[in-house]
Formats: structure tokens, C-alpha cells, sequence
């Protein structure tokens, strides 16, 4: 069984530290989530981070998160590493994961393994060493595929955690 996909599809890959495997992201939106991931990680007061606009993400540190008065009050500082959902590794959502919805489940069989991990979901796993094969199979099949590891672990929330 495979996924149906329009022929033009464009995927971002590369290597996600986190997991030490290869991750997948939809190329339409990756560039805009990492710039959204950015923008709240460079918010210094919670004013600042509740203003951060989220198109393709949820703001973890949004006035429906947390009320703006007392400790996050719009101007106290703000440091993203503290937020609850971002110490739990629920944001930003694992990169990890994509591959799941974005790749054909036969090729996730072929070259993947889907993991579980006990607070986050499941994820798939795959190895480094499959990249050329799977590259491969993807362009057959009609996907552009780009790496791009810098993007995926912005994605991956690699480009503010103390795990970078």
C-alpha cells in the first residue's frame, strides 16, 4: 500500500541529530516553520513570544497557553527552554515523525523503521546508511528531493534546545 502523492512533490530531507537518522519535511512549508521556530526562540519577554505570528506551527507560549499577568507578564524575560511543552519535546513537533505521513508506507517498510518513544510518539527511524537507495526510489517515483540538514534540525528544535 502506498501513499498517493502528486508527482511534483518536493521534500526536504537530512540528518536529524536528535535521532540520529534521516528525517523528512514538505518543502512548501519547511522553510517558513524553521522561521516561525526561530522567531519565538529569539523572543527575549513573553510579550514578545505571545506576539510571534504562527501560520504553520501552535505558539507554545500564546496567550492561550499561559495568562499575561503575574510570572508571564509581557514584560518578564523569556527563555524558550523553559516553556512546558518545549521541555516535554512536544514543540516542536519531532521531525522525525513526518516521514510517516509524507513517505509512501511501502518505502517506510523498505528503508525505515517506525519507533516508539514513550513521551512523544512514533517516529521514523531511518539508518544514514540508506540515504543514496532511498533518494533513489523517491526520484523514481517521481518526488524532487533536497538535503538540507540545517533546515531539519531547525525543525527539530535543534536550533535552540541545550540537546544541539
Amino acid at each position: 500500500m502506498t501513499t498517493a502523492r502528486s508527482a511534483t512533490q518536493h521534500l526536504i530531507y537530512g540528518h536529524a541529530q536528535l535521532h540520529d537518522c534521516l528525517a523528512f519535511a514538505d518543502a512548501n512549508t519547511a522553510a517558513e516553520e524553521a522561521v516561525e521556530i526561530k522567531a519565538l526562540a529569539a523572543a527575549r519577554t513573553w510579550g514578545e513570544a505571545r506576539q510571534v505570528q504562527m501560520t504553520h506551527l501552535w505558539n507554545p507560549a500564546g496567550a492561550d497557553c499561559f495568562e499575561p499577568d503575574g510570572e508571564y507578564a509581557d514584560g518578564k524575560p523569556f527563555t524558550l527552554n523553559e516553556v512546558g511543552s518545549v521541555v516535554e519535546g512536544d514543540w516542536p513537533p519531532m521531525v522525525t515523525a513526518r516521514g510517516l505521513e509524507l513517505l509512501p508506507v511501502d518505502v517506510q517498510f523498505q528503508f525505515g523503521k517506525r519507533e516508539f518513544t514513550a513521551h512523544n510518539g512514533d517516529f521514523l527511524n531511518i539508518p544514514l546508511d540508506q540515504e543514496a537507495e532511498l533518494v533513489a526510489e523517491l526520484r523514481r517515483r517521481g518526488y524532487e528531493v533536497t538535503r538540507d540538514d540545517e533546515l531539519i534540525n531547525v525543525l527539530d528544535g535543534r536550533s535552540f534546545s541545550p540537546l544541539a
